[in-house]
């Protein structure tokens, strides 16, 4: 089985302590001071240089707005041909995600150039190096001819004597979640669950993971009901990922869980046309952890990770589940499927129960779970239900990363309202109301009591459905990768107790 992903391509980013003597364009930082334009020191530029750069810019009406991308000639002395200014807004209010938008804009507009070199990893190395490759982060899809040499994503040496540590670590997190866009943006005929389940067999072999997948038989075998139920409709069987990270000094363990729905359908309670293509994204939480995951294994958390990924494709057949069916539950709890669209949580379900028997100290599941997500919250903020402490730690988490997130109850009134006639749950609730909160409350059915837990909910944040904006591409996002990765990184650096 050959498994093609979309071709995509990431900037080329190096770290130098000097600038190098090919580079023709400069990248500098500017602020919007309360007088003007301001230019800050720069080792690309000397003083008489710098105030030559200042007049220049300002003569072109360049303010230094965040994002705002503004290219001079070099002036004399310089041995560059350009210079761009990077605007950073208030120096006052700079933060690390601003510089990270920043960042993106400059090498998205410098798409094509080879000889670049920056400072504006002054301000923050690895916030700039993150914005640097994931703003610059492209992909072609699948197509019949090669990229032009002037779609080729910029090389940039970034200049800094800050720790090398410091820049490769920031460089695995962006290629963790590079590694989750083009996986997400992968077309369904091409990733479906058997090829998907190959893919991270050998990418997760690769970066040092044990790995196990789970076929359609085997799941029925171990009772694995949800997952089946799932993709008993489609010609292409299910399966169960396990990627494992168990470093020889790790103290706590965390269990990950991401949903793998390669696409969604909606099954027998079929959705409207109009804007199915989107469906193929529906496998972003699984994508997500498992760049996450390598990420941890390339980083050396000490921490013991092991990701539980439910692969299916929901689709309407004559062997669909029906809406009314009851469904066992890996562990033996029964579900009444009221709508077969509501698939994500039967799927994580089985695999949350799967991944308590490991008794894990955390668990952090993602999924692109509900419309009402977006209804709550909108487009670009996660909902994080769960153990009270650890869901508002993991939406902090997310704040200070830039993948913005925001802590949500689950509702004591769905304790009732989940329970059902024909089964020991129902996969819906008739109201409209609390939609995200509901399917917080059926995972938490699964969730052991000694386990702290999260679910983060991206139905919106994991796909861009406009333009470019900052470090996020059209497309997959590769939300929230990055969350996932500094909570285990705050995980590792817990105290015992």
């Amino acid at each position: 089985m050959h498994v093609t992903v979309v071709a995509s391509a990431l900037p080329t980013v190096k770290l130098e302590k000097k600038t190098p003597s090919k580079a023709n364009i400069l990248v500098i930082a500017a602020f919007q001071g309360e007088e003007g334009l301001e230019l800050p020191g720069t080792a690309l530029l000397g003083s008489s240089e710098l105030k030559a750069t200042l007049q220049a810019l300002s003569s072109v009406g360049a303010k230094g707005k965040p994002g705002e991308i503004t290219r001079i000639p070099a002036p004399k002395g310089v041995n560059a041909e350009s210079v761009v200014a990077v605007g950073l807004g208030n120096p006052e209010k700079l933060d690390d995600e601003a510089l990270r938008r920043a960042a993106g804009s400059v090498a998205r507009a410098l798409v094509g150039q080879k000889h670049v070199a920056t400072t504006i990893s002054d301000f923050g190395l690895a916030a700039a190096v993150e914005g640097l490759i994931l703003g610059g982060y492209s992909t072609r899809g699948i197509r019949s001819t090669e990229a032009d040499a002037d779609e080729a994503p910029v090389k940039i040496t970034v200049v800094s004597k800050e720790d090398k540590e410091v820049f490769e670590a920031a460089v695995i997190g962006a290629e963790a979640v590079a590694f989750a866009r083009t996986l997400t943006n992968t077309p369904s005929n091409e990733l479906y669950p058997a090829s998907y389940a190959k893919y991270l067999k050998e990418q997760g072999t690769k970066a040092g993971l044990e790995v196990e997948v789970l076929d359609e038989k085997e799941l029925k075998k171990q009772g694995f009901g949800g997952i089946l139920s799932v993709g008993q409709g489609s010609a292409r069987a299910p399966r169960l990922v396990r990627l494992s990270w168990s470093p020889k000094k790790a103290k706590k363990s965390v269990a990950l869980v991401g949903k793998g729905i390669t696409f969604d359908t909606g099954g027998i309670s079929i959705k409207p046309g109009a804007g199915m293509w989107d469906m193929i994204s529906d496998m972003g939480g699984s994508a997500a952890v498992a760049g996450a995951t390598i990420a941890a294994a390339k980083l050396e958390i000490p921490v013991k990770v092991t990701a539980f990924l439910p692969l299916a494709e929901n689709m309407p057949s004559g062997e669909a589940t029906r809406p009314g069916d009851v469904i066992t539950h890996y562990g033996g709890l029964t579900s009444e499927v009221l709508n077969t669209d509501a698939e994500g949580r039967l799927v994580l379900a089985d695999a949350i129960a799967r991944a308590c028997e490991d008794n894990p100290d955390y668990l952090i599941e993602t999924a692109t779970l509900t419309g009402a997500q977006m209804v709550a919250l909108g487009s670009r903020t996660a909902g994080v239900m769960g153990s009270e402490d650890f869901r508002d730690r993991v939406a902090e988490i997310g704040r200070a990363v830039g993948e913005n997130a925001w802590a949500v109850p689950l509702l004591e009134e769905h304790d009732e309202e989940i329970k059902s006639k024909a089964a020991d749950i129902r996969n819906i609730n008739a109201k409209r109301e609390g939609g995200m909160q509901f399917a917080g409350t059926y995972l938490a059915q699964f969730v052991t009591d000694d386990v702290q837990w999260a679910h983060i909910d991206v139905a919106g944040p994991s796909w861009n459905g406009g333009a470019a904006r900052g470090y996020t591409t059209p497309r997959a996002t590769g939300v929230p990768a990055r969350t996932i990765i500094a909570a285990l990184q705050d995980i590792a650096a817990e105290k015992d107790s």
